[in-house]
């Protein structure tokens, strides 16, 4: 099918490079010039596992071309992904400005039958605003499309794996003729095909990641009573989440989740609800709980080294999440602005987001290439993205670099037992 995606951020790139891998010939659209510019020189402005050599693959065979011009775009496609960026406001609700202006432009230059679909996360009824937008600019009032609601679910991290192994897709549509278009474009994928009403395919997407935002919450708060009780929050998580109903993903304590979609949608949640009526207690406590998680563990790293000015502390770890290298909402972010005000002397370490990290960071930080030069002379390690290599440390070499034996760990990769046995002062969560 010729298909156009509209936004090359994580969702838009991800999804136009996964629709040509399966044979669709894909335009991918940004009013970025120098994105797309580098996008055609094969740099790829994100870090996804596997995804510039997909790209580069379906470049090679001419499946998939970028572009700055929505028109060539939308005329040479029936099928249009809006995939453009939906940033919470300073009230929690989603700014839906960049989705009302593809969807004027897509009405300025349709020409015959399309569907276009919502695939950026968006407030609940935000498909019957895109088709109000377009009967209200569109040219020629005679032709037909349809608007349909198909949320993405994939992860930051394996965000290839997720689009071309789904779960489920989710297409929310009033109309059978878009219905059987879209069943054979995704059929190659399997997975299971939920068609619903748009308004509940909207509503999936937001109730889905507030449920995982809960999860992690939970876990976090029942780890707080570990730590008071002298429970092992590992062992609860383990015993809660063999049991099939709870599932055991999502219940590793830590200090919170961040990045681009949980903040985001669990906040909007919250604002949807409230102006449908409806006051969502429930997930006001979930956000609470998160970014109260953060200043305890901050909590933990001043009561164990007392005084922090002065003292060389590195820390493990800056994007919000491994494999990746987003640093939006990343939970590091506070902690070293926390001891940056403190003075200390800060040495940090990350396999990939270094630079994105330099351009939210203060200026003061030593950034290296190699997680044990950053350890050098240090009198702490902060441990705040549970990446492999890290899990995989030499401890012996840890401890022999560091001028004191301190890891505070928020992600709880390391063993309590092995770390005392091996001289460290150790903390971590719930343990």
């Amino acid at each position: 099918m010729n298909i156009c995606v509209i936004g090359t951020g994580y969702v838009g790139l991800v999804t136009g490079t996964s629709l040509a891998e399966i044979g669709n010939s894909v335009i991918c659209i940004d009013n970025d010039e120098k994105k797309i510019k580098d996008l055609k020189n094969g740099k790829i402005p994100i870090y996804e596992p596997g995804l510039d050599e997909m790209v580069k693959k379906n470049v090679d065979e001419g499946r998939l071309v970028f572009t700055t011009e929505i028109k060539e775009g939308v005329v040479n496609s029936q099928i249009i992904f809006i995939c453009v960026s939906t940033p919470p406001r300073s009230d929690g609700r989603a700014d839906l400005s960049f989705v009302e202006n593809v969807a004027r432009s897509i009405a300025k230059h349709i020409n015959e039958y399309k569907i276009i679909i919502d695939k950026s996360t968006v407030p609940v009824e935000t498909s019957e605003k895109v088709e109000e937008t377009i009967k209200r600019n569109i040219k020629d009032k005679t032709i037909d499309f349809d608007v349909v609601s198909n949320p993405e679910f994939l992860r930051e991290g394996t965000a290839i794996y997720d689009t071309m192994h789904p779960d489920r897709i989710v297409i929310g549509v009033n109309s059978k003729k878009a219905a059987d278009i879209l069943d054979k474009l995704y059929k190659p994928l399997g997975g299971e095909l939920i068609i619903t009403n748009i308004k509940s395919a909207e509503i999936i997407k937001h109730a889905s990641n507030s449920f995982l935002a809960m999860k992690i919450s939970f876990i976090n708060a029942v780890s707080r009573i570990c730590e008071l009780s002298g429970a092992n929050i590992k062992e609860v998580a383990l015993g809660m989440g063999l049991d099939q109903r709870i599932g055991r993903r999502f219940l590793n304590a830590g200090i919170g989740y961040g990045g681009s979609c949980f903040p985001k949608d669990v906040s909007a949640f919250i604002k949807i609800s409230e102006e449908l009526g409806y006051d969502f207690n429930l997930l006001k406590s979930v956000e609470s709980v998160n970014k109260d998680q953060v200043q305890h563990f901050i909590k933990k790293i001043e009561k164990t080294l007392w005084i922090v000015k002065d003292k060389k502390i590195t820390v493990w770890g800056l994007a919000f999440k491994p494999d990746t290298d987003d640093m939006r909402n990343a939970p590091s972010i506070p902690i070293i602005e926390t001891l940056l005000k403190d003075c200390a002397k800060l040495h940090v370490y990350d396999p990939v987001s270094s630079e994105k990290a330099k351009e939210v960071l203060p200026d003061n930080i030593t950034y290296h290439d190699n997680m044990y030069d950053a350890l050098k002379g240090s009198e702490a390690l902060i441990i705040a993205t549970e990446w492999d290599e890290f899990k995989k440390a030499d401890l012996d070499k840890i401890k022999n670099l560091m001028s004191q034996p301190i890891v505070i760990d928020g992600r709880n990769i390391y063993d309590p037992l092995i770390m005392k046995e091996k001289g460290f002062i150790y903390t971590s969560i719930g343990r």
